[in-house]
This record gives structure tokens, C-alpha cells and sequence, in this order.
């Protein structure tokens, strides 16, 4: 009994110096408002909604992208808020990925969307499969899927090399540039040579956040974010934290989703945060091929909101697999609204289910927001 103890005493003192806890912001302030469930049994065109990994918001209308690499696809959607509540979410249109015929060797598990109103074209990050040499990409897709081109990416984040990603935890997060001008693209892990992966005890866990020109599709830019640690003792002997999404609100100012998984818990098992960051004093790591045993300034973090803190108020008591975050449409009372949606890994694991959140979102100086 006094080993269980020490155990988990030292566990506590562990945990607590490897994860951010305290909410000291005053610049941003994020409110929970509304939670809504879609059904798991939902069929558009015969094909089972679920696997929410994006989300954005454009124009009045919702794009959500699933990561089924044997059917990859978009989904267009209604998503109607009233008086801080969703009152109900409408999945109306399908938009297949189209494969050109050079692209048979590829994996299209696709993490994150953005919906480009000018050109009227999507882009669309894939993580690959990096176990069997399959490069993640970074793709332009026409309005109705057919892939266009590929950005051009580091060959450190290629498969097939020697400093290379991690399976599974590869091109997770997109946002276009507060600019307009490129997408930054965000790594869930770290690369294998760069650092470790999240641990319960305090660890040096770094990741890529990537620009890259609009236009010519060419990385122009990155920095460094580190990781919060696991926040959960694993019960399974599993567990993970990554970064699953981003938004830039403000030049080198982003929002970044976090979630950690613990296995062991069930429905559980999940930490999800979101944390102001500024990247404005962050080395320009572009040209590192190798982050270990390098100096360079990593982004500041500060932690926004813990949903552990409203999990009384949810479906079941269950954050889940939260990995999309967008801005909505303006609020009654002229705030801004972001909306976050989990991915449901179509009930492989435990029971999930297909989460939206709602959330209020007040900026000190709201002119800086973009949709």
C-alpha cells in the first residue's frame, strides 16, 4: 500500500510539472455556450458520416472533412445557431476526393480543410502512411474534389528518409494566414530525430508549424511549438498528445488545439485544451533539418481553456477526439463564435461519438479576427 501511495504521489508531482494548468490570459477570454451530437448513423450518398477531423467556415456554410483513407471526402454543412445554441446540423452535400491517376500510390488520410472563397478551391493536408513510405501531403482541390496540384514540402517530412515523421502524427493542423497570402500547416508530432513524444513526466516534445506560400505552394516559413506533457497516467500502457488543430487570428497570433488520449479510461481518456500563442520572437526553423542538439526560441504558450471544466455539462460527461476548430458567424451579442468538432474514429476504439462544440471567443481587439 505505501508503494501504491508514493506511486501516486509521485505521479501527482510529475504530471502537474509536465502539462499547463493555470489560465492566466487576459487578452482572450473563451466561453463555453452549446454542445450538439450527430447521430453516428447518419448516411449522405451512402457513405457513413463520421471521422470529423476539420472544419471550417466560410460564406455561411460549413466544411468538414473525414479521414477515411479508403473513401476520402468532404462534407458540406448547415449548421444553425440561435441564441447561443445549435439548434440543429444539416450534412447536405458530399464532395468525393478525386485521385488523378499519378496519385495511385498515395494515402489521402485527410486531417484538415480550408475553403478558399476567391479561387473557390479547398486545400487539404494528408497525413500518409508513414509506416509504409506513403508521403503526407499538402493538396489544392477544385469545388467538387479533383486534385490539382501539391504543395512542395520538406524533404524532412518525406516518408522514405532518414530524419522523417512519426505514423500517425503527421499534418494535422491548417489555417490560412492571417494575410490571406499562405496556410500554415502544423505537425500532431514530433519528427522522429527533432524529440521526443509527450511523456507523463516532463519532456522536451517540439513540433513544426510550417507556412507556405499561396501561391507557389513552397514553405516559406516555421516555427516551433512545445507540447504539453500526457495529462493522464495511462492505464493500458498507451498514450498521446499532439497538437490536432490551429488558427492564426492575428499576425503570429494563433489559437492551437491540443488533445491527449490515455487509454485505460473508456469514453474517457481524452484531454482536450486550447492555448493563445504567440509566435511573433520565434526562430525560423525552416532550415534545421535536425532540432535536436540545435538553439532556437520556441513560440509562447499561454492556456486558454481545460475542458476537463465543462465536462458535467456534455454528452455522457465525454470530451471526445476534439481535432477541428473554425470561427463561426458573430453571436446576438457581437462576439465571435468558434465551433469545434471530434473525430468519432467511427467507434473503433470505445464508444465516441460526433461531437460539435460551441463556444463565445472574446479578443481584446476583435478587428484582428478573421473568418
Amino acid at each position: 500500500m505505501r508503494q501504491i501511495i508514493l506511486l501516486l504521489l509521485l505521479y501527482i508531482v510529475l504530471s502537474s510539472c509536465a502539462v499547463t494548468r493555470k489560465i492566466e490570459n487576459d487578452n482572450i477570454q473563451l466561453r463555453f455556450l452549446d454542445e450538439y451530437v450527430l447521430a453516428s448513423d447518419i448516411q449522405v450518398k451512402k457513405t457513413l458520416v463520421g471521422g470529423l477531423s476539420g472544419i471550417d467556415y466560410k460564406n455561411g456554410k460549413y466544411y468538414l472533412v473525414s479521414d477515411q483513407a479508403s473513401n476520402p471526402r468532404i462534407y458540406q454543412a448547415d449548421i444553425d445557431i440561435f441564441n447561443n445554441t445549435i439548434k440543429n446540423i444539416e450534412i447536405n452535400q458530399l464532395i468525393k476526393v478525386k485521385k488523378p491517376a499519378n496519385f495511385s500510390n498515395k494515402v489521402l488520410d485527410l486531417e484538415a480543410v480550408s475553403f478558399d472563397e476567391m479561387r473557390e478551391e479547398f486545400v487539404v493536408t494528408s497525413e500518409g502512411m508513414i509506416d509504409d513510405g506513403k508521403d503526407p501531403g499538402i493538396y489544392r482541390l477544385s469545388n467538387t474534389g479533383e486534385i490539382q496540384n501539391s504543395f512542395e514540402i520538406p524533404e524532412y517530412f518525406k516518408a522514405k528518409k532518414e530524419q522523417k515523421p512519426r505514423n500517425n502524427g503527421v499534418f494535422e493542423g491548417l489555417t490560412e494566414s492571417y494575410d490571406q497570402q499562405a496556410y500554415w500547416v502544423a505537425m500532431e508530432s514530433p519528427l522522429e530525430k527533432d524529440s521526443s513524444k509527450p511523456k507523463i513526466f516532463p519532456s522536451r516534445s517540439h513540433v513544426r508549424i510550417t507556412k507556405f506560400d499561396k501561391n507557389t505552394g513552397e514553405a516559406i516559413d516555421q516555427f516551433v511549438y512545445k507540447l504539453d506533457g500526457i495529462a493522464k497516467l495511462p492505464i493500458n500502457y498507451f498514450a498521446v498528445n499532439g497538437v490536432t488543430e490551429i488558427i492564426e487570428y492575428a499576425q503570429d497570433k494563433f489559437l492551437i488545439l491540443e488533445r491527449a488520449y490515455s487509454a485505460g479510461y473508456g469514453s474517457h481518456g481524452n484531454t482536450v485544451k486550447i492555448f493563445e500563442v504567440d509566435a511573433s520572437k520565434a526562430s525560423n526553423t525552416l532550415n534545421i533539418d535536425q532540432l535536436k542538439g540545435q538553439k532556437y526560441q520556441t513560440a509562447e504558450k499561454k492556456l486558454l481553456f481545460n475542458f476537463n471544466s465543462v465536462k458535467k455539462q456534455l454528452t455522457n460527461k465525454i470530451i471526445d477526439n476534439i481535432e477541428g476548430m473554425c470561427f463561426g458567424p458573430a453571436l446576438q451579442n457581437g462576439k465571435k463564435s468558434l465551433l469545434l468538432v471530434s473525430d468519432n474514429n467511427f467507434n473503433s476504439f470505445a464508444k465516441q461519438i460526433n461531437q460539435f462544440i460551441l463556444m463565445e471567443i472574446d479578443i481584446k481587439h476583435p478587428a484582428t479576427v478573421t473568418n
